[in-house]
């Protein structure tokens, strides 16, 4: 498609802001305050889960480790007013540096990595890594970290001592993934001691911390007409992001104080490792919010189930677009393109939430939004993933529907994405929260 047949739709400022977005989020903590950053822009407060909590209009959030809620309550919202929930993830696949980090061997400097979620290997091979996350300190608080700069490097090894390697390459998790950061003895401490000068602290405050790799390639267009991005941690990022910029604009858009619904985003953490963490979607935090929301406006035990009779809620995470290379590994009925719109994800083994119903409410959203969509099935001899839909219609008894956008590369170190999608998908999600 050329630059002139472009549609009208097309807006590259929200994916420029995008584009910040996953520069500086290389973590989910970062994660969380960028989003924090934005809402806080639009008017909301952070509150804390060991203070009483006002019932007041306006919009809140909550943060807890890579986790953040949000919502936003209009004038005159009752204690059995529902909810309108839009899901999401602050983690992506990467190498996690272990507790011992110090490691190294035939004269190399080495960190020791753990790998984190469903990694392709190969992507991260021969990348020039940064180091980010969170130190934790002596007195309980808590230093973002962020070193975008080459310091590590999982080198492959030559093609003259393994002359079979496209034939396929195989990689051991703990053998062939620890990266290279110099050279010379292995230096007990040097790695936290490293960040903590760079995050100026003092090593000995340091009692803990939560770092990972990324790579420090920044996200771009892509393509002879930039209709591409190619970026780290679309997945899902891209989801958070959007998500983000639809709550803000719902809750100060003219109708904020009409709105029937009070419009959530849950951003979760541990996704890519089964949700089963306190900030994970098989936890307790979505579900305590909204019961203390209803709690603080007046409700009962009563309003709160009926509040919930009433929500919906939409699981945002990336889906795959048709792989020129690979397209016999799609379901040939169904094959979402890159900017033709957020997908409808569908699975009838429940991978998925998506039913008749949900279906309904995201045509709905898209037809409000003026966006186009697709579908986007398995094919039948394929595995299908799976999302925090089922988790979350499971735990808290909700309609839910699972939708995202067409990419490739899912999971690797840099996934490919359509430049128009990012603000399709805000779009609808901005109409879903609206009711």
């Amino acid at each position: 498609m050329s630059t002139a047949d472009r549609p009208v739709y097309f807006d590259r400022t929200h994916t420029d802001d995008l584009i910040a977005y996953l520069a500086a989020a290389p973590s989910p903590f970062h994660a969380v305050a960028g989003a924090a950053e934005r809402l806080e822009k639009a008017g909301f407060k952070q509150v804390a889960e060991t203070e009483a909590w006002e019932g007041t209009a306006g919009g809140r959030y909550v943060i807890r480790g890579g986790a953040l809620i949000a919502w936003f309550v209009p004038e005159g919202a009752g204690p059995a007013t529902p909810y309108r929930v839009v899901g999401t993830h602050t983690d992506s696949p990467n190498l996690r540096v272990k507790p011992l980090p110090d490691t190294g061997s035939a004269g190399w400097r080495q960190v020791a990595v753990e790998i984190y979620g469903g990694v392709p290997l190969n992507t991260w091979l021969d990348r020039d890594l940064g180091l980010s996350g969170r130190l934790v300190l002596r007195d309980g608080t808590t230093r973002l970290v962020q070193l975008d700069e080459p310091l590590l490097r999982v080198p492959q090894l030559a093609i003259h001592l393994d002359r079979q390697v496209n034939d396929g390459l195989k990689l051991d998790k703990q053998r062939h993934l620890t990266p290279v950061w110099g050279l010379g003895q292995v230096d007990e401490g040097g790695l936290i001691a490293y960040v903590a000068e760079r995050a100026q602290v003092d090593a000995s405050e340091v009692v803990g911390w939560d770092l990972m790799t990324h790579d420090v390639q920044p996200p771009s267009y892509l393509g002879r007409d930039r209709e591409l991005l190619a970026a780290p941690r679309l997945d899902n990022l891209l989801s958070v992001h959007a998500a983000t910029a639809a709550l803000a604009a719902v809750a100060t858009g003219a109708g904020a104080d009409q709105l029937p619904y009070i419009p959530v985003l849950a951003a979760f953490d541990h996704e890519e490792t089964g949700s089963e963490s306190d900030t994970g979607a098989q936890g307790p935090l979505l579900g305590n919010v909204l019961d203390r929301s209803v709690y603080a406006r007046g409700g009962t035990a009563e309003d709160r189930a009926r509040a919930l009779a009433g929500t919906v809620c939409l699981s945002s995470d990336m889906g795959h677009a048709v792989h020129p290379n690979y397209s016999e590994r799609h379901e040939p009925g169904h094959q979402p393109v890159p900017n033709g719109g957020p997908i409808l994800k569908v699975n009838v083994n429940n991978r998925y939430a998506t039913d008749g119903v949900g279906r309904a409410v995201f045509a709905q959203a898209c037809e409000r939004a003026g966006v186009p969509w697709q579908t986007f099935v398995s094919n039948n001899a394929m595995p299908c993933g799976t999302t925090i839909g089922p988790i979350t219609a499971a735990r808290l008894g909700i309609t839910t529907v699972d939708c995202g956008i067409a990419a490739l590369s899912m999971h690797s170190a840099r996934e490919l994405c359509g430049a128009d999608d990012p603000f399709l998908l805000a779009s609808a999600l901005k109409a879903f929260l609206e009711g």
